[in-house]
């Protein structure tokens, strides 16, 4: 074979390799394009997402002139986020699926205990960290457990341990821990998360109406 002969093929060569590799990478892109085609709605499912509430309490027409702050809780890293806990055994932890809270637990448990204190109308100024308050009182809380318990029966639990300071001298005035608990209606999201709230709801109450006898 001659010289041009063997530049002749190597060019065919050249060509028909460039060829395959450029139907290789059109498959490609076309299974890619076809496997999204099959996702429904084009991604995941969205996951229901729930808060809590705040209880609504009997206000009091008898407002001290105390002020509070309602610091943000502390938490281990299983409750410090937006899963909602299941606990199926001792030690174990799981997450209910398909749900989420709005916002990572600790914020939300804030909101909605400054949201409790300042419905019974007992204090006369109630705030978070950075709202200017003149504060007499912190009230800070303790998440350690928060979630549905499916041992021995399904039921919601919550244990909140609370320290009043007093913010003028740096001392805890008095600290306690709440355990309120409901049971769970159904096997549904929604009632699964109706019954943490429900013990939400007990356990802030009580909270409220500890810190106003004791400051």
């Amino acid at each position: 074979m001659t010289d041009d002969e063997h530049a002749a093929t190597a060019r065919q060569l050249r060509r028909g390799g460039y060829r395959v590799k450029r139907f290789a990478v059109l498959a490609l892109l076309a299974a890619g394009l076809s496997g999204c085609a099959l996702l429904p709605g084009g991604g995941p499912a969205p996951l229901d997402t729930y808060e809590l509430t705040a209880p609504r309490l009997d206000a009091t027409s008898q407002r001290s002139r105390r002020q509070i702050l309602i610091a943000e809780p502390s938490a281990l890293k299983a409750l410090d986020g937006e899963r909602i806990v299941i606990r199926s055994a001792p030690g174990s932890i799981e997450y209910l699926s398909g749900a989420q809270w709005a916002d990572r637990l600790p914020r939300i448990v804030q909101a909605r205990l400054a949201e409790t204190f300042q419905r019974s109308g007992r204090f006369s100024g109630v705030g978070l960290p950075g709202d200017g308050l003149a504060i007499d009182y912190q009230v800070i809380t303790e998440l350690r457990t928060f979630g549905v318990d499916v041992r021995g029966g399904t039921h919601a639990q919550v244990e909140l341990f609370v320290r009043i300071l007093d913010d003028r001298n740096g001392t805890v005035r008095a600290s306690r821990l709440f355990t309120a608990s409901a049971p769970v209606g159904g096997t549904s999201n929604n009632a699964y998360v109706a019954a943490i709230d429900t013990a939400f709801g007990t356990a802030s109450a009580e909270i409220v109406a500890w810190t106003d006898g004791l400051i």
